[in-house]
């Protein structure tokens, strides 16, 4: 309905009847956008006209960190790029490291990265969809998806000694190798998530409220996810079927046996029965992976010089002293050439790159990288339009972007 100009009394103005745009800021403290991003709404009464994504809120510098720290330090960097899948963060990036050295991990050390990787895969998912259920009033299921994460920050916990930023990976291998508790709740969480997936999806995927809420709403097609180049479980849920870990095989994926979860539908309800089922498959991934698992080291061999010594050698011999000590003091361990390379994963929310220019030192000297919820993010505008206030929790929380991913 048109809106009527008021005069400063409170009395409608007798003139011709005008429309009115109203403004409206959502977020950065607004609980729906799950994190410091803002969005300028244009409202025509309850319907959305148009809207301005705002990415000023977060300065940490993420990319220039990455000029003046080693490639061993800055993997305490990525993983606050995206908080909810720290590990896959730290896969990503020395793999390109390792890319531009010209280096390939142990095979042993290929299979835990794969582990790792899937499970914060499982726990992305956990967060954006339990984060989608709640913003639709779904608490009880809210609470259903959190219950595993806290699985798999113990599983983490058990690799590495670090729950939520986990600094798991190094050039050329692993911080360490997986104890026999790790694998034994690895395993355990093999055989008890599914029954955890299950209950969710009894709860929430005939849900008449949360079915109203997201089926037709924020719809993506096939050609505008090229054309705007989504990626990941956004673009898949738009029938775009791509993923890195097949069409780009890196780790040792080559070996196991997945399927690519996809759908036809591109609105918020296609995006979140793509992650439910994506779950399921990263859960074949883990299992085939973890039973699978090869003898052998984690790390390369240290006459590369790339790698810290094990400690008895550190300790014991004169040789692994000094190796330990120019890695670490002087860093003198290892040089990188003079190239770029830009590596890339399949990381939880689609495509996560990293480009390195080599300087001959132990630092890049230019570090940059190609966040999946950065192009994301740019989606919100075309996929809120025409839609009401109340679908802007669900299209935000579908997209499931991560301000830090934002920061430039």
């Amino acid at each position: 309905m048109p809106l009527y100009r008021a005069d400063f009394a409170g009395n409608l103005a007798h003139d011709e009847p005008q429309e009115y745009l109203w403004t409206m800021n959502f977020g950065p403290q607004h609980p729906a956008t799950h994190t410091t991003l803002r969005l300028v709404l244009k409202l025509e009464g309850e319907r959305v006209v148009d809207a301005m994504p705002d990415i000023g809120y977060l300065h940490s510098g993420f990319e220039k960190l990455g000029e003046h720290l080693n490639y061993n330090q800055y993997v305490v960097v990525t993983d606050r790029m995206n908080y909810c899948s720290c590990v896959a963060n730290n896969v990503a990036w020395h793999l390109a490291v390792e890319k531009l050295l010209g280096i390939e991990v142990p095979p042993r050390c290929q299979y835990l990265r794969v582990i790792v990787a899937e499970l914060a895969r499982i726990a992305d998912h956990l967060v954006c969809n339990a984060a989608v259920g709640l913003d639709a009033g779904a608490f009880t299921f809210f609470m259903y998806a959190f219950n595993p994460r806290e699985q798999i920050y113990e599983i983490l916990e058990a690799l590495c000694g670090a729950r939520f930023t986990n600094s798991y990976t190094r050039v050329g291998g692993l911080m360490y190798d997986a104890s026999p508790k790790a694998i034994e709740l690895i395993r355990e969480f093999v055989r008890k998530f599914p029954r955890a997936l299950d209950d969710m999806e009894r709860l929430l995927n005939r849900n008449r409220i949360f079915v109203d809420r997201t089926k037709g709403i924020g719809v993506l097609t096939k050609e505008e996810a090229i054309n705007r180049g989504v990626t990941g479980p956004i673009a898949r849920a738009s029938g775009v079927t791509r993923d890195l870990r097949k069409d780009e095989p890196y780790l040792a994926y080559r070996d196991f046996d997945f399927d690519i979860c996809c759908a036809t539908g591109g609105d918020c309800y296609a995006r979140y029965l793509v992650r439910m089922a994506e779950m399921r498959e990263s859960l074949k991934i883990i299992h085939q992976a973890v039973e699978n698992l090869p003898s052998g080291p984690v790390s390369v061999d240290v006459g590369l010089r790339v790698t810290l010594p094990e400690k008895p050698q550190v300790f014991g011999t004169i040789e692994g002293l000094i190796q330990h000590f120019e890695v670490i003091m002087w860093n003198r361990g290892f040089r990188t050439p003079l190239e770029e390379v830009y590596s890339a994963i399949e990381a939880p929310n689609g495509e996560l790159g990293f480009y390195i220019v080599g300087d001959g030192s132990d630092r890049a000297y230019r570090a940059r990288c190609r966040p999946p919820s950065f192009i994301h993010f740019a989606l919100f505008p075309h996929l809120i339009r025409g839609h009401r206030l109340s679908d802007v929790v669900a299209v935000l929380g579908s997209l499931n972007i991560i301000a830090a991913e934002l920061d430039r």
